[in-house]
């Protein structure tokens, strides 16, 4: 059945890729963005997160919000000022969304929000993590507890809400992947801290995959985690990323405090790792194409 979906956050790399196969599903699509206007068919209208403005006509028609809007975490250092911006973007862009539901007539019967495997902790080790689990105590994990709480509170206007706590995204046009293969490609292949730390990763494909099936299995609400059934050590995937990319494996580790003085606290972003579980959302009928990395990493990489 087709829907009308409003999508936050639609241009990034996950947005593209998702309204790319929500239109082959022939659904129609709306951004909320910062500059309105029509590209590439898609009608965005204007909101504002800080000022907490919005156009309310960006809800007309829509039965389901797809929230991915949220300011990067890798792409600028971790000073206060930032610190507030990555909180902020993800729980007053939901509380934006929520005011506005509970002040304008609207048919909105679903609510899925992007959430984060961090959630977990920044460094869990081998454990298996599943949706149960208890929270880190660390920025990022209360970053994502706070995320996942505002788009709670949506619930209790009597709209069905699902979150999806996503792994490292792997995918051509952004992410984790090319950054990975960057000195790979130049023969400069090496494992990160340890090497051993989890990479819960998933393919592109099968992220957008499960969010379609959410959208589609109304029965289905709480929090899922989207992660691949497999995930591997840091020290795995650069072997398989240099096997794909017919390029050699040789140079020792690159040690931690050398990530730390170039990335500071962003080093715990590729110092630590969590072995995550898929059990759940597969427990719902869900199947991956892409259950390991070898194949997924041929895909994207060949």
């Amino acid at each position: 059945m087709s829907k009308t979906i409003l999508i936050t956050g639609g241009t990034g790399m996950l947005g593209s890729h998702l309204t790319q196969l929500l239109l082959s599903n022939n659904h129609t699509i709306k951004y909320l963005s910062r500059t309105p206007g029509t590209k590439n068919g898609i009608q965005s209208y204007q909101w504002d997160v800080v000022t907490q403005t919005i156009d309310d006509q960006a809800f007309d028609n829509v039965d389901t919000i797809i929230h991915l809007a949220g300011a990067g975490i890798v792409d600028k250092k971790w000073t206060p000022k930032r610190k507030k911006e990555i909180l902020e973007s993800r729980t007053k862009s939901a509380q934006l969304i929520k005011s506005t539901l509970e002040r304008i007539p609207h048919n909105v019967e679903t609510f899925i929000s992007a959430s984060a495997i961090g959630y977990y902790g920044w460094d869990t080790g081998g454990v298996w993590k599943k949706e149960e689990s208890r929270f880190g105590d660390d920025f990022l994990a209360t970053v994502t507890k706070a995320w996942e709480s505002e788009a709670d509170e949506i619930e209790k206007l009597n709209i069905r809400v699902a979150k999806i706590r996503i792994g490292v995204i792997l995918s051509k046009n952004g992410g984790a992947l090319p950054e990975l293969i960057k000195p790979i490609k130049f023969g400069f292949a090496a494992a990160l801290g340890s090497g051993e730390q989890f990479m819960s990763w998933i393919h592109i494909e099968d992220l957008c995959r499960i969010f379609i099936h959410l959208i589609e299995n109304k029965e289905l609400s709480g929090v899922f985690n989207g992660v691949a059934p497999n995930p591997e050590t840091n020290a795995t995937m650069t072997k398989l990323a240099a096997r794909a990319l017919n390029r050699p494996y040789f140079l020792p580790n690159v040690p931690g405090f050398i990530l730390r003085l170039i990335l500071g606290q962003r080093a715990s972003l590729v110092l630590g790792g969590s072995r995550v579980s898929s059990e759940k959302i597969e427990a719902q009928n869900f199947n991956f194409n892409f259950s390991n990395l070898q194949p997924a990493l041929a895909d994207l990489l060949s």
